[in-house]
């Protein structure tokens, strides 16, 4: 932990500010979090890193912050700040997380580095772990499934785009014991263009994304065990790539082992959420967004959630949609470092999106 720095008093006051930086700040999840922490009413922002565009200004990568006067610095210049954000690629933060723990009281990673409860997950989903000792310390960062344990955490483990959109969607049905586990579900996942990254290579090009609906991941997605790990239950999960740049939409067939009505479905949905600042139910009613998408979403931290039943094959029909590098990455991040630190919620994320807007 850090000593020596000055930690602003943003609860008691209501009005002083802690210090950030953000790791890994060119791609364009650090993109989002710089453009969310710019407008955050709490967060001041000093530093943004990057190798590569150390010493050119954010705004060459990053064209909503142009003007904001922040520039890149190389990542081994970091100071100490009161909250840490790191935006780095899988592996990064484990190796790292003794020096990040030196330089903040709060670090927040976004990548799949802590996620998971267990170094044996690691061994099995990924590639083994390098610091397994910090795994029971983190916490991960979805408010809806996991506030309580959140608030006063020092590190943060932000969830996975295509997990965040499944867990949202499936959750109540085990919350509320709608079903009892062990239910047969396939997830259909579809995925932007951004999930690949600012340097997601020759798939994620345009003229090779154009127009596709393409299976990437028909089996043994990562995602899985955050999945299974946050539901009690393993889903039959497959993701597509299509033709959009941001949005995740999950699509999930559950096949419950007991009689399930419309009311038990209303009720445990609306027990779930009606009072979550970043969770709509869209059930089917009227109108052209009759059901959740990802268009409905775009650049806010909301997830849309709907469902339908069908008695006919005895199926609960679950949608949910977000922005991947929102309320999958970015967002959840900031909402998480809200919680943590006693911030207002909803601080920084009120955005609610355009109507009509192009492709996400």
């Amino acid at each position: 932990m850090v000593t020596g720095v000055q930690t602003t008093d943003a609860t008691e006051t209501g009005t002083e500010t802690v210090t950030v930086s953000v790791v890994g700040a060119t791609g364009f999840t650090g993109g989002e979090l710089l453009r969310l922490l710019a407008g955050h009413p709490k967060f001041d922002i000093q530093q943004a890193t990057s190798r590569s565009a150390a010493g050119k200004s954010v705004g060459s990568k990053h064209p909503p912050l142009r003007g904001s006067g922040l520039r890149f610095t190389d990542p081994g210049d970091l100071e100490s700040v009161d909250v840490l954000f790191v935006a780095t690629p899988h592996g990064v933060s484990m190796d790292r997380i003794d020096e990040f723990f030196e330089i903040a009281d709060t670090v927040v990673d976004l990548s799949a580095d802590f996620r998971l409860d267990s170094e044996g997950q690691y061994d099995e989903w990924y590639d083994g772990h390098t610091s397994p000792e910090y795994l029971e310390q983190a916490e991960y960062a979805l408010p809806e499934i996991n506030r309580e344990n959140l608030a006063g955490a020092d590190l943060i483990a932000g969830g996975g785009c295509n997990a965040t959109a499944t867990i949202l969607g499936l959750y109540p049905l085990f919350e509320h014991d709608v079903l009892a586990g062990g239910e047969q579900i396939v997830v259909d996942v579809k995925v932007g263009s951004s999930e690949g990254g600012a340097g997601g290579g020759e798939a994620s090009s345009h003229p090779e994304r154009s127009g596709i609906v393409r299976p990437y991941a028909p089996t043994g997605h990562r995602h899985e065990a955050e999945i299974e790990q946050f539901l009690g239950t393993s889903v039959a999960f497959t993701c597509h790539a299509v033709d959009m740049v941001r949005g995740a939409s999950a699509t999930a067939h559950v096949f419950p082992t007991g009689p399930v009505s419309k009311a038990d479905l209303w009720g445990a949905y609306r027990e779930s959420y009606e009072d979550e600042p970043f969770v709509r139910l869209a059930g089917g009613g009227s109108g052209v967004y009759r059901y959740p998408e990802p268009k409905a979403v775009a650049g806010t931290n909301y997830g849309d959630v709907g469902f339908e039943l069908d008695p006919s094959n005895k199926r609960v029909v679950v949608f949910s949609a977000i922005d991947n590098m929102m309320k999958g990455s970015a967002g959840q991040a900031v909402h998480a470092a809200n919680v943590a630190l006693g911030f207002e919620e909803t601080a920084g994320l009120e955005f609610a999106g355009l109507h009509p807007v192009g492709a996400p």
